[in-house]
């Protein structure tokens, strides 16, 4: 069987380096792939079965159409072997059913899978924690392009990646700047406060957020089971006194919790809190700890304490609950982990609502010519970002050859 690489497809719409293995073997009920530089796969039977481009994964849309209750009992490898161009050729046997067509496998593809390119943090930045002395100001880029310029959008969601934390600045005044820049990231997190939002002083004021009192340290929307990955803020207006923007990497703070205080990392990651929205029109609530996720899963900070309502635990541990509380809401105000700025009109700025923690300093709007601070806001889900960052990652691959 021979045949030029562009015309072996993948399971996916990418593409990949014609990477030859030097040695492909049945091992039981594996497919051993080895590459020269000492890489290896080890495939299983099914997990072939179910990514064979044209019987189980349909070419339009790259889907499984294979219903697992429809996987033979008795399929088996029978043969596995390179082509004469390299790829990966495997045939079976299935006892006494119909014949299963041989499938052809982009050597290419596998390797990714080796190499762990296919797992959710492949293609992206590595986070890297920081202190407010290791920045001194947020990671700052000039946003005068940022409606259009895809290298400028995909360099700021890079350092909100790595960061958690990326401004832009001279991005103009227009109210709307956020739907537009949002839509070409992805979806936009619609919540009960619309998609887009303002946050200004009101007299009727339907959160904390549109007074003027200082915030302190937090997160957005605990009350959600899955508060809001990013939030953007655009600055329209800003001569009022006071109002400094503060934020405080959450993960340094997790890490150094670990370290020095881990009685109260426990009692942080375990022990919960009911938070809810205190609205005549909405009801929302959850229940979990301050710090959640760990392992695989995203850091999640739930810190918004004017939401925080109730102890969601045992009597006897209430008072390290409080406790930890406490060291938690010091530390994310101490100068060392916070840094502060303030805000400019045509400034933008993203950050990880569920890693760093935002707040302001209280500010003045009676002075002379009454000061005026409005800003605007979205949120965005983790996955709208990391996807486009992994797109851009996709596009820097060489295509196959």
């Amino acid at each position: 069987m021979t045949e030029t690489a562009p015309a072996v497809p993948t399971p996916d719409f990418y593409h990949y380096p014609w990477t030859v293995p030097s040695a492909v073997r049945v091992d039981g009920r594996f497919v051993q792939l080895d590459w020269a530089d000492g890489l290896r796969l080890r495939a299983f039977d099914l997990w072939l079965a179910e990514n064979t481009m044209g019987q189980a994964i349909d070419p339009a849309t790259r889907e499984s159409v294979l219903d697992p209750a429809d996987l033979p009992d008795d399929l088996a490898v029978a043969t596995a072997q390179l082509t004469e161009r390299g790829a990966v050729v495997v045939t079976w046997t299935d006892g006494d059913g119909p014949a299963v067509a041989p499938a052809l496998f982009h050597p290419g593809w596998l390797r990714h899978v080796a190499e762990g390119a296919h797992r959710p943090a492949a293609g992206l930045p590595e986070p890297i924690p920081w202190l407010a002395t290791d920045l001194g100001e947020p990671p700052t880029r000039d946003g005068a392009a940022i409606a259009s310029d895809d290298e400028l959008l995909e360099a700021w969601l890079d350092d909100l990646a790595r960061y958690g934390l990326a401004r832009l600045t001279g991005a103009g005044t227009d109210p709307d700047l956020l739907l537009g820049v949002g839509a070409r990231i992805g979806a936009i997190r619609d919540t009960n406060f619309g998609p887009i939002w303002d946050v200004r002083a009101s007299v009727e004021p339907n959160s904390t957020a549109n007074t003027t009192v200082r915030l302190c340290p937090h997160t957005d929307l605990p009350t959600r089971e899955t508060p809001p990955g990013f939030q953007i803020l655009h600055c329209l207006v800003n001569t009022a006194a006071g109002g400094w923007s503060t934020m405080t990497d959450g993960l340094a703070l997790v890490e150094h919790l670990a370290a020095e205080h881990p009685e109260h990392h426990e009692a942080l990651t375990t022990l919960r809190w009911v938070f809810f929205n205190r609205g005549p029109a909405v009801d929302h609530r959850w229940s979990g700890p301050l710090v959640d996720g760990g392992d695989d899963r995203p850091l999640t900070i739930r810190a918004f304490h004017p939401v925080r309502g109730f102890p969601d635990c045992d009597e006897e541990d209430q008072p390290r609950a409080y406790d930890a509380l406490r060291r938690f809401a010091r530390l994310a105000a101490d100068p060392r982990f916070q840094l502060r700025y303030p805000f400019a009109p045509g400034d933008v700025v993203a950050f990880d609502n569920r890693r760093v923690l935002h707040g302001r300093d209280g500010y003045d709007t009676d002075g002379d010519g009454g000061g005026r601070r409005h800003l605007r806001g979205i949120y965005l889900d983790h996955d709208e970002v990391l996807s486009r960052l992994r797109q851009a990652s996709r596009r820097r691959t060489p295509p196959a050859t």
